[in-house]
């Protein structure tokens, strides 16, 4: 049987998924050869890649287990995220922004959402429609979560200050923005993010593993922010027990992080950097 597949209208890139032949209902989406998520429709509440693994624990954290949470997921994907927080929080209310409607088909098409669950799906760009976010979710948000790519990269215009600004109107008082940063060797862009988030609200923390926290590859900086302290006494260990373990960076050592990167205004945003394809070479955690 051929392999679920679509050109997308909005910007020419080509959409593939790919069932695991050795796990059947567990299926990866590629965008233009990149991984960009991962489904296990038996399973919704596990999640396999590294980088949604880290923004999983911060849904766990930002409520009480099994409470029903209000969510904005800018970036849909495969609806990873919404699937693991209709499983593991019924009753919530969830809302996806997402360009590429073809996307948004192909995936509902094959991979169906569960039933009865809350996931609203708005259709254009994040930076457009969180504009216009009706002012009843204001200040209703738990979880914000950000991961926009444009094939491989992150778009300029969704990694300015100017860009969160509009997202923190939305956060709960102790509600969590989460951003998922791709960079490489030397981390100037994860850098000057982080120092963005930091410009807009008081509380940060970032996880990633050590290697890649030393600049030595390309990889996710998962970054969390929030007006209030982060709930996350819990994160360390659970980031340690992890498949690939991660460490969280708060405090003074977020700030050695940083170490005086700029931060990033719409007149100086830049997309992310482009990884080399070697880096998609392997598979989801088992």
């Amino acid at each position: 049987m051929p392999e679920p597949e679509r050109t997308l209208a909005a910007s020419g890139h080509h959409a593939r998924l790919e069932e695991d032949r050795g796990r059947p209902g567990s299926w990866t989406l590629y965008v233009d050869g990149t991984p960009q998520s991962h489904v296990d429709l038996e399973r919704p509440e596990w999640l396999g890649f590294e980088y949604v693994r880290r923004i999983g624990h911060a849904i766990d954290l930002v409520a009480e287990p099994g409470e029903p949470i209000t969510a904005v997921h800018l970036g849909g994907g495969a609806l990873t995220l919404p699937r693991y927080v209709a499983a593991t929080r019924p009753g919530s209310r969830q809302q996806v922004v997402e360009l590429e409607s073809d996307l948004v088909e192909l995936v509902r098409e094959h991979l169906p959402l569960p039933r009865g669950a809350q996931i609203r799906v708005r259709h254009g760009d994040a930076r457009e429609v969180a504009g216009r976010f009706p002012r009843g979710l204001h200040g209703r948000a738990d979880i914000v979560v950000v991961d926009i790519f444009s094939g491989a990269r992150t778009p300029a215009h969704v990694t300015s200050a100017e860009f969160y600004e509009l997202l923190t109107p939305l956060l709960a008082p102790r509600g969590i923005l989460v951003v998922n940063i791709a960079d490489g060797a030397g981390l100037a862009f994860a850098r000057g993010q982080v120092a963005t988030l930091s410009r807009v609200l008081p509380e940060v923390a970032i996880a990633a593993d050590p290697g890649m926290l030393k600049g030595r590859r390309f990889g996710n900086v998962v970054a969390y922010a929030s007006p209030d302290e982060l709930p996350f006494a819990q994160l360390p260990r659970r980031l340690a027990s992890d498949p690939a373990p991660a460490k969280v960076v708060a405090g003074a050592e977020l700030h050695r992080f940083v170490a005086g990167a700029p931060f990033v205004t719409d007149a100086t945003a830049v997309p992310s950097p482009p990884p080399a394809r070697s880096v998609f070479l392997t598979k989801p955690n088992a």
